[in-house]
């Protein structure tokens, strides 16, 4: 006869404490995948006013002003 097989010890309480601590590392992941996409959301408005202010500078350069007049004027400086 061959070696009898042993089986794991695990009563409930432990299954259910292994569940419990799979779920908790489940859900912290899903909330830091969620917190990055509200981070990458509220980031877009900063993306398209930095759009707006380089092609503001770019324009006031091309008329013949200089750099730091150009960037006063788009700021809403006076010249």
């Amino acid at each position: 006869m061959g070696k009898k097989s042993k089986k794991c010890s695990s009563n409930k309480s432990r299954r259910i404490l292994w569940y419990a601590f799979t779920v908790a590392g489940l859900g912290s992941r899903g909330l830091a995948a969620l917190a990055l996409i509200v981070i990458a959301i509220k980031l877009q408005p900063l993306k398209y006013h930095s759009k707006f202010f380089n092609t503001c500078v770019e324009e006031t350069i091309d008329t013949g002003r200089s750099v730091p007049d150009s960037v006063r004027f788009c700021n809403g400086g006076e010249i």
